[in-house]
């Protein structure tokens, strides 16, 4: 009867969570995010790595220039006055790892397919992105939303936080009924 009981609740959970996602989720408009998008030389494990090193350092220098933005604009414009020095920080990378090829920074407008990020619908269509280019750029690319700044949020200190699930908890403790 417990078993019961258990796969019930796991399922009940489990079907809440999936309505929630798929069928409210948020949906951003175009125009009113800013894009990145960072495209690896090549599909190569060597090239997949330098790119999330890449990532790693654009993602570290654009923050606190985005943190202050509160519309698309004032982040392109940020993004805009930051490319050669985006570039700079791409190329560091690069020649740190080894790599002969260089990376290439521009905002643009591009027609991007549609996607889903941490649980906000981003409908297909043209965005102003920014995009870092490394190398040949026909790999597959990282990317993320500068504006809203979905993975651009500066580190606040404070408390560590311990996150627990309630599935992986119900999970151990049918697991140790058995």
């Amino acid at each position: 009867m417990k078993k019961i009981v258990y796969i019930s609740l796991v399922l009940l959970v489990l079907s809440a969570c999936l309505m929630t996602s798929a069928g409210c989720g948020n949906k951003i408009e175009t125009k009113d995010c800013v894009r990145i998008h960072v495209r690896a030389n090549s599909n190569s494990d060597a090239d997949q790595s330098v790119k999330m090193k890449v990532v790693e350092k654009v993602v570290e220098y654009l923050t606190p220039r985005l943190a202050a933005c509160k519309t698309p604009s004032e982040a392109k414009k940020a993004i805009g006055a930051s490319i050669s020095e985006i570039e700079k920080v791409a190329n560091g990378v690069l020649v740190a790892n080894g790599k002969k090829y260089t990376a290439k920074a521009r905002l643009t407008r591009e027609k991007f397919p549609t996607r889903n990020y941490d649980g906000i619908n981003f409908s297909g269509g043209v965005y102003d992105a920014l995009i870092v280019e490394l190398g040949a750029g026909s790999g597959d690319n990282w990317w993320c939303v500068a504006f809203p700044p979905l993975c651009f949020v500066p580190e606040e200190t404070g408390e560590n936080f311990r996150y627990r699930s309630l599935i992986v908890e119900l999970i151990r403790k049918f697991k140790e009924e058995q």
